[in-house]
């Protein structure tokens, strides 16, 4: 186990922090992903709209999105907004509203997706019972879509909890961070810390992504 590096974890509390680091980054990626679904839902369905400049908005965002690295848009909030707005953002904070605008983008692109794959006749069969616009996405279109899209927001959840690891790069305590301070604070006495540390830390990722990976995956089976 030493040779390995192991040992480090069973000094003082190495263990118990490296579960804590794991828990901010679970409760990130939780509270963002549940504000992304739920503002997705919100996006997708302002895609949908015919208007040109709806098209250029949600068209705009989703470049930003997809081509602008995760770490470039946390700098950009936690220093940027700081220094410029004046605004003082903790740096969790500041994760958030970057995960969230991430996600929501994401799933906005899924919501589209899953109403434009929505048969035509389910619009005309609302239509002829009555039902206004407004109605027939509430009451008829949106349960659908969302049943397609559960797997693909559990999905979400892997990636933004995997995503956290940049996140002490603004100063957060997670996981990654608590590593770097045990190899650091061990450095002399177990050098091969590193791998114990960081293995450790993989297999703890891989704990938390690999059973929501499986239920993403039976979910998808089941409902297709």
């Amino acid at each position: 186990m030493e040779a390995l590096g192991i040992d480090v974890l069973f000094k003082g509390t190495n263990a118990l922090r490296l579960l804590q680091g794991l828990w901010i980054a679970v409760q990130i990626s939780g509270i963002s992903v549940a504000l992304s679904i739920v503002l997705g839902v919100l996006l997708g369905i302002f895609m949908m709209w015919k208007n040109p400049v709806a098209r250029v908005i949600s068209r705009l965002y989703l470049e930003i999105v997809r081509i602008m690295p995760q770490l470039a848009l946390l700098y950009i909030v936690f220093f940027g907004a700081t220094r410029v707005l004046g605004i003082n953002l903790s740096a969790e904070f500041s994760a958030i509203i970057v995960f969230t605008f991430w996600g929501t983008g994401e799933m906005g692109d899924l919501v589209r997706g899953a109403l434009v794959s929505t048969p035509r006749h389910q619009y005309e069969s609302a239509a002829a019972l009555g039902l206004t616009r407004a109605q027939t996405y509430v009451h008829v279109i949106i349960p659908q879509a969302v049943r397609r899209l559960v797997p693909a927001a559990i999905n979400l959840i892997t990636r933004m909890v995997k995503t956290t690891s940049l996140l002490l790069m603004i100063g957060i305590i997670e996981m990654m961070k608590v590593g770097q301070q045990i190899i650091e604070a061990n450095r002399m006495t177990s050098p091969n810390a590193v791998f114990g540390i960081y293995g450790t830390i993989m297999l703890l990722y891989f704990a938390v992504c690999w059973p929501i990976s499986l239920l993403a995956n039976r979910l998808s089976k089941k409902w297709n």
